[in-house]
């Protein structure tokens, strides 16, 4: 017998892809309408992709019109088979990946931000310097007490994410994110 295992009709032969998943930032126009923003969702969950981000609102009002944002991760082909698929969803108007059209640009990726409320319980020290760091990111102070602060913050997910770890040994009680917004720079639109 022959101890060489040959390459059969088994998808267990299928050579692995060399591409990385990265990470991309899809904008999709949708009529605003109820079960829309399911549909989109079971798209992912059904095929086993992952949604980073997520944000949703209607952005012309007399159209009836809401734009979905999501970020996501995968290679290049699992991207524009995910694109793909959201563009054959009925209620869907259009499927860009801001990623892609922002490199097609010239530039490096969309712009993208985000809104946190990043609650944190201190007193003496800690207290000043989270108030100290907190006007170094341009963090507000929405509501406060002696016991705590709500912080309100905006910005590139990085900088988000820096805040929220250089508050933790400070207090960090609660983080709430609003998820990446996102468009690309030039004047034309979606």
């Amino acid at each position: 017998m022959n101890a060489q295992l040959q390459p059969t009709g088994s998808a267990y032969f299928i050579q692995k892809s060399l591409e990385k998943p990265v990470s991309h930032t899809l904008s999709v126009l949708v009529d605003n309408e109820p079960g829309v923003l399911a549909r989109v969702i079971g798209l992912f969950s059904g095929r086993g992709y992952n949604i980073e981000s997520l944000t949703v609102s209607e952005t012309e009002h007399q159209s009836h019109l809401s734009r979905i944002t999501i970020v996501t991760r995968g290679t290049p082909h699992i991207i524009d088979q995910i694109r793909h698929q959201l563009e054959r969803i009925v209620p869907v108007h259009r499927v860009v990946d801001l990623s892609i059209r922002a490199a097609e640009l010239g530039q490096e990726k969309p712009l993208e931000r985000e809104l946190a409320l990043v609650k944190v319980c201190g007193t003496g020290e800690e207290r000043m310097e989270a108030l100290r760091l907190a006007e170094a990111f341009r963090a507000s102070v929405i509501d406060a007490n002696t016991e705590h602060f709500i912080f309100e913050i905006t910005g590139r997910v990085s900088k988000i994410e820096q805040f929220i770890a250089i508050m933790q040994p400070l207090g960090l009680v609660e983080v709430c994110r609003t998820g990446v917004a996102a468009m690309n720079r030039g004047p034309q639109g979606m």
